[in-house]
């Protein structure tokens, strides 16, 4: 799971939502040394993430995309599965998304002390460029899915990954569909 999709999941606090970013950004982090709230809020990114990777319809969505990009598809499936929250949205929330997604970067701002310097100089370049909104328009995604590939420290085939996701969209959404419910589902169940 990418970020939007781990802050729509993670427990109803803003302390909890830093935490389920916090996974992507826990390198020398000591679990026990942070506040109660943001330690649950990175055990549930941990448990969300284990469940998303075991999960039958990712592996299934994961064989989609060809044998030279299949190393890097897990990648895609992540910030791909911001996209399909967006385009489905209604069907998981009340809430309309850009009021959660406003809420979000203010919590953001206004907790960044919890946070590590890697994780403040990301999340205010998500609140600077606005990423969750821009997320809503697969071509945004493709740009995004490149910029990773880009600091891939190796030679690879990442770039242009945006086309397979085109040519497979619709298997991928439908796949997206039967699997985002369990996971909000097993989210829910404190993991």
């Amino acid at each position: 799971m990418n970020h939007l999709a781990h802050l729509f999941l993670a427990p109803d606090s803003p302390q909890a939502r830093v935490g389920s970013l916090l996974g992507d950004f826990a390198r020398g982090v000591v679990a026990t040394e942070l506040p109660a709230e943001v330690r649950e809020g990175l055990y549930h990114h941990r448990a969300v993430d284990a469940f998303t990777d075991g999960h039958p319809e990712v592996l299934a969505s994961k064989r989609l995309f060809s044998t030279q990009r299949r190393r890097f598809a897990g990648v895609a499936l992540d910030i791909l599965y911001d996209h399909y929250l967006l385009r489905n949205w209604k069907l998981f929330s009340h809430v309309e998304s850009d009021t959660f997604i406003d809420q979000v970067y203010r919590e953001l701002d206004a907790n960044s002390s919890l946070m590590p310097e890697p994780m403040q100089r990301v999340t205010r370049q998500i609140v600077r460029h606005d990423w969750f909104h821009s997320y809503r328009d697969l071509e945004n995604i493709g740009y995004a899915l490149d910029r990773v590939a880009g600091r891939i420290r190796f030679r690879n085939a990442f770039s242009g990954i945006i086309e397979e996701i085109e040519e497979h969209d619709e298997e991928l959404e439908r796949r997206f569909l039967r699997f985002f419910p369990e996971l909000r589902h097993f989210a829910k169940e404190d993991p």
